[in-house]
Formats: C-alpha cells, structure tokens, sequence
C-alpha cells in the first residue's frame, strides 16, 4: 500500500510484529490526527526497518570508516564499528534472550556509544525501544514497565542499582558498556557473534519506539512512533530547516531518552551522514568548552544552555558553530540578540513534541524574528485556534494546533481526545499568530511545568513531597525564573507541631531528588497555613500561580 501525497492511510501494513502488544494498544483510528505525506521525500515504501534506513544504508553511500560517534575523549565510533555491533546485539537478543519482533526493551543509560549501539540493535531485532532517563528512580521505571508490560531491560552497568530494585515479576536486566565488569552482559553475549544480520522486515507503520510524556494525571502516558516517524523527522525539520552537511559534528545535551535528544544525537547526525560527540554529562560552561575543542558544528540544547554560556563569559566559544538550535522552551528575544552578538550566530528556535516526536515550527537565517518560534516547518501545517476550534484572528491567542507527517497515538488511546482533536494535534501550549503566519508563544494551558527544557508533571513531585512525614499538604506549580524560564515551586502546608526551617526546606528538597529524578525536585519552597481551594475543596492552583507574578 504505496501512499499518494496528502493521503491518510486507511490501513495499515501486514506486521513483523510476533508480540501484537503494540497494534492491539494503538488508538482506534478515528481517534487519530490527520496525516499528511505532501512532500516527495515523505513517499516511504510499506516496509522499512529505521535502523538499516538511519544507520546501514549510511554506511553504504559514505563509507564504512566514517566517523559516526565520538566520545569526550577522543575515542570514535566508525558507521561500520557502529553496524556491526547492533547487528551483534540485535542477533543476541533474538537467539540469546529470546527476544521476539514486537516486545518492548527497556533501554537506560546516559549518552553514549553503547546506548545507541542497544538503540540500533532493538529496532534491527524488530523490537520496540523505550528509552528511559538515567536519573528515574525505581518507582518511575516500574511503572513504564507496567504500562508498557516491559520484561527485559539493557542498562549501562553504572545504572543497575534503581532498574535492579523495579518489582515487576520477571524482569530481566543485561548491562551494557566499554568497561562494564559482568561477565553475563551484553558485551560478552555479543562476542564471537557474527557481524551480518538480516534486519527484521518490519512494516513501515510497526511502532519502533514508545516515548514517555510528562502528563497531569498519575498514570504515565506512552507515545507511539512508526519507523517511517523517524525518518519523517530527519526529512522535514533537519533536512529542510537545520540543513545538515555530512561534514558536519553534532552535539546535544538531551538525553536520547527524550526526543528532542534522539533527534539531535542520532537520528538527524546519522541521516545525514554526519557524526556526533556525545556527553554524558555537559553543564553549559563545559559544553562551551567541548564545542571549541572538538571543532562541533552543531549544537542543540535548550534556552537555560545559553543564557549560562552568556552570564559565565563563555558564549564566545560557540563562534565556530555553523547551526545552534534551542527547543524545550520558548527562547527569550534577549538571549537570542545576546548569543548573535556575541558570536554572528542566528540561533534557531523551535517548538516540538513528544507526541510529534520532534520539532515542528521553527525557522532559520533570514526568516528567523527573534523571540518568535517561527513558522511551519515543511512538511507540517502549524495553526492557533480558539475554544470552539476555528481559527484564531491574527494576534488573538489561541491554541497551538498542528497537523503532518507525525502524529499523537497515545498507547490504549489513554487520554487521545484531549490531545487530538477534529484532527489537529493540540501541545497544550497557547499562541498567537501574526500577520506574517509567525507564531509567538503565551505560555503553557495546562499543569506541566517546562523548566530548562524538562516537563515536569507538578502531580509527582506533590506526590514525593507527600511521602515526608512533616508534610500534611501541598501544591507544586511553575514560577518564573530568569535563568530557567520556569522552576518548580511547591506550597507545602506542615503537620502540626513541625516547625518551619531552612534546614527543612533542604531535607524536602533532598527528599524528593531519592524519590523521584532529581531534576524534578522543587527549586522553591513557601511553607503556607492552608492552600487556596473551592468550596468544594480543589486547590486553586491558579491562584498560587498568580502569586508568582506579582
């Protein structure tokens, strides 16, 4: 089933997949958005594996000695090392650990070679990625493992110890990495093994990944992405709005676990032929300082990474970049001006999801206008409408809606009309649009709370501050902040005969980072009498948000 421009399949491909799981949790199919294939390069055939497409058809056209990943200190991964070892761990988790096409493998670990390697290996085995944040905490990863029904896992062997306490029956968890000293991991699995495997032919619209989103309920929601969904995104933002070189050296501080961070240290640099120097941990003054000496072109990152650059005098070594991209928050026009005089460099700004997978509005050069997020990327019709859903008048904020390529499938369909709607894929966030089609951000319409590029579901740090003993209630909201657009900031009523401290505002802090990731933790603290509720007794989460700002 060859797809004509514009169409909307109407049904999908014969699957790979062994483990129906993920078609069977597809969303019913008038829940989902309207598709959108106008552009040549968006013909995908029906059957594609994303990992042959991104890494082995690379090898092919530029070489299997390129460079493809580079570590912080100097060690390099050619295309060819890359290929051969995730067909090694692809045919290990087939005829070793009984890994059939279709089962979820949980994937944890910083950004590294071998994270990407198990990434690759996954997909080829036709099995479905779930990448997950080093810094989840045991109780965050049991439940992906329960909503995705996870029983096998791949951790970098520094991250056993939480993926290790995960009470899920039945899991199992292989280490993976360069100096990883178990003799049952994946590295010792995979030695001997042959380097050729024949990739699973998996259809084009199998699920390759599933993508956690921060969500203002408790249960954790899941994003479905096709292996067609990761090419699209190389073939509409990075091809036609980043407009990468196969000379070119890409970094990036997400994790891959996020999208916006598999996009910037995998899929895009491999797309293209390029390569990436991936970091493990890069605070913004040591970023500045790895750009500049390993010569990198392109850096994406989030807002925070470049106000820092600039307050810490460092924003000079991002001069030899060819492209600096920022997501995950709105970029302030200031800092925009600030890095551009300091560098010649026009920042490109852009907004995604995870439901979209990645960016999908964004501009760069001569289109960009410092402050906007810019407009439709090609590929994508981008739109604000109001309440009722018709289009919003220009300069009347409204909600952010966008149609292409990619869509919102929410595993089980959980919650898939309040992001899809007559079509439309609404982000949550509120916008106004200006004569000219640019978009110009307003804020967030719901309880997430984006601080340095994370969303953060204000629900769960309540929940971990719950879990003190001196806490009888509290509300979690955002604050505006200057170095990190919006920090978590927590109302917190004390059991009685606690008393207030500063030493007590560390120890819930403290508490909340064992409890949770600790970028999550509350980065203010207000001891209050009561909460604002209704007399019903719904806490007025608006009024706490107000009080921020005045």
């Amino acid at each position: 089933m060859a797809m004509s421009p514009s169409a909307h399949p109407v049904e999908l491909a014969p699957s790979a997949h062994i483990d129906d799981f993920c078609r069977r949790n597809l969303p019913e199919r008038d829940s989902w958005p309207e598709l959108i294939f106008d552009l040549p390069e968006l013909q995908y055939p029906d059957r594609l594996n994303a990992g042959v497409e991104l890494l082995d058809r690379v090898a092919e056209t530029f070489g299997e000695d390129r460079p493809a990943l580079r570590g912080q200190h100097g060690a390099i991964w050619t295309y060819g090392q890359l290929r051969d070892t995730s067909n090694r761990i692809a045919r290990a988790l087939t005829d070793h650990y009984g890994i059939v096409p279709g089962n979820r493998v949980l994937l944890r670990g910083p950004n590294n070679p071998w994270l990407v390697a198990c990434w690759f290996g996954v997909l080829k085995a036709g099995a479905v990625a779930v990448t997950t944040m080093p810094m989840l905490r045991a109780r965050e990863l049991e439940a992906i493992c329960e909503v995705a029904e996870i029983s096998f896992a791949l951790s970098d062997h520094r991250y056993l110890e939480e993926i290790e306490q995960v009470p899920v029956s039945g899991l199992r968890v292989v280490s993976f990495g360069d100096d990883d000293p178990s003799l049952a991991g994946i590295g010792a699995a995979i030695a001997g093994l042959p380097a050729e495997y024949d990739a699973i032919d998996t259809a084009a619209d199998d699920v390759a990944l599933l993508a956690f989103t921060s969500g203002t309920t408790g249960r954790p929601k899941a994003t479905m992405h096709f292996h067609r969904d990761l090419l699209a995104i190389a073939d509409t933002f990075s091809a036609k709005v980043l407009r990468p070189h196969a000379e070119d050296v890409f970094v990036g501080t997400p994790p891959i676990a996020f999208t916006f961070g598999l996009g910037g240290a995998v899929v895009f640099p491999l797309r293209a032929g390029a390569s990436v120097l991936l970091l493990e941990v890069a605070p913004p003054l040591v970023l500045a300082d790895l750009i500049a000496e390993h010569g990198v072109t392109i850096c994406l990152t989030a807002p925070t990474a470049y106000k820092a650059m600039i307050a810490g005098g460092k924003i000079g070594e991002l001069a030899g970049l060819r492209r600096a991209v920022s997501a995950g928050e709105h970029l302030p026009a200031s800092t925009w001006h600030a890095v551009k005089n300091a560098t010649g460099i026009s920042v490109i700004d852009g907004i995604g999801s995870t439901e979209m997978l990645h960016v999908f509005a964004s501009a760069a050069d001569d289109e960009i206008r410092p402050g906007s997020t810019g407009r439709a990327v090609p590929g994508f019709v981008v739109d604000v409408l109001d309440d009722e859903g018709e289009r919003a008048e220009t300069g009347v904020p409204g909600r952010l809606a966008v149609k292409g390529p990619t869509g919102c499938r929410y595993l089980g369909g959980y919650r898939q009309e309040v992001y899809v709607q007559n079509g439309w894929n609404l982000t949550g966030d509120i916008y106004i649009r200006d004569a000219e089609g640019y978009l110009w951000s307003q804020g967030r319409n719901d309880d997430i709370i984006v601080s340095a590029g994370y969303n953060i579901a204000g629900y769960e740090v309540e929940e971990a501050l719950l879990t003190h003993s001196a806490v009888l209630e509290c509300c979690v909201v955002g604050a505006p902040d200057a170095a990190r657009g919006t920090i978590v900031s927590a109302a917190v009523v004390l059991r009685e005969g606690v008393v207030e401290s500063d030493e007590l505002v560390r120890e819930l802090q403290d508490h909340v980072k064992r409890e949770i990731a600790p970028y999550k933790y509350p980065r203010r603290i207000s001891f209050v009498n009561e909460l604002p509720k209704t007399t019903t007794g719904k806490i007025q989460r608006f009024r706490l948000r107000d009080s921020y700002l005045e």
